[in-house]
C-alpha cells in the first residue's frame, strides 16, 4: 500500500497528542473533515428509507385520495344514501339527503377501481374542475361537493327531479326551442 500521510493536510499529525489541535481547526472549505485514526468515527446517518415519510396514514392526518388529491372524507358522514337514480359506465347516481338540512341532492358515485389508467383519473378530475368552474350558472347542474374515500369518488350535485330528458325527447320525437324551457324546468 502507498503512503497516505503524504496526502494529508499539513495540520494533521498521525500521533494522538497532536489530534486535539487538529480537531480545533475549522473544517476545510470542501466540506470534508479528516478524523485522526484514534478518534471515534462520527455517528452514521440513518438508512435512507427511514428518512422518507410513511405511506401509511397517521391517526391525525387523513390519507390523500389518488383521484382528487385531497384528504379523504366519507360522504356518508354528511349525507344519507337513498334509492338509485341512474347508472353509467363508471358509477351509479343515488338520491342523497343532507343529514342536517334534510335537503335532497343527487350523488354520482364513481368506483375508483374502475379508474384503470391515468386518462380515466384525469377525466374525473377535469369533470370536477369544470363543474366547480360552472357552479352558479342557471342552466347547469350545480356541484355541491366532491368527496373521495377508499372506494369511490362522490360528486354531490343539485337534484333535477324531472326524470330523464333523453327519455322525454325519444317519446315525443322533437322539441321546438320554445318548448324546451318548459320541459327542462326553466322558463
Amino acid at each position: 500500500m502507498g503512503n497516505c500521510s503524504s496526502h494529508l493536510p499539513s495540520t494533521f499529525s498521525a500521533n494522538a497528542a497532536d489530534s486535539s489541535a487538529a480537531s480545533r481547526l475549522p473544517p476545510p472549505p470542501n466540506g470534508i473533515t479528516v478524523h485522526p485514526p484514534s478518534a471515534s468515527p462520527p455517528p452514521r446517518p440513518p438508512p435512507p428509507h427511514s428518512l422518507q415519510p410513511s405511506n401509511r396514514p397517521s391517526s391525525t392526518t387523513p390519507a390523500v385520495g389518488r383521484v382528487l388529491g385531497r384528504p379523504m372524507e366519507d360522504v356518508r358522514n354528511t349525507y344519507t344514501f337513498g334509492r338509485e337514480l341512474g347508472r353509467g359506465q363508471f358509477g351509479v347516481t343515488y338520491l342523497v339527503t343532507h343529514k342536517e338540512t334534510k335537503q335532497q341532492f343527487a350523488c354520482k358515485s364513481i368506483a375508483t377501481r374502475k379508474l384503470i389508467n391515468r386518462d380515466d383519473i384525469e377525466d374525473v378530475r377535469r369533470e370536477v374542475q369544470i363543474m366547480y368552474h360552472l357552479t352558479g350558472h342557471r342552466n347547469i347542474v350545480e356541484l355541491k361537493g366532491a368527496y373521495e374515500d377508499r372506494h369511490s369518488v362522490n360528486l354531490v350535485m343539485e337534484l333535477c327531479a324531472g326524470g330523464e330528458l333523453f327519455d322525454r325527447i325519444i317519446a315525443k320525437g322533437h322539441y321546438s326551442e320554445r318548448q324546451q324551457p318548459i320541459y327542462a324546468g326553466r322558463s
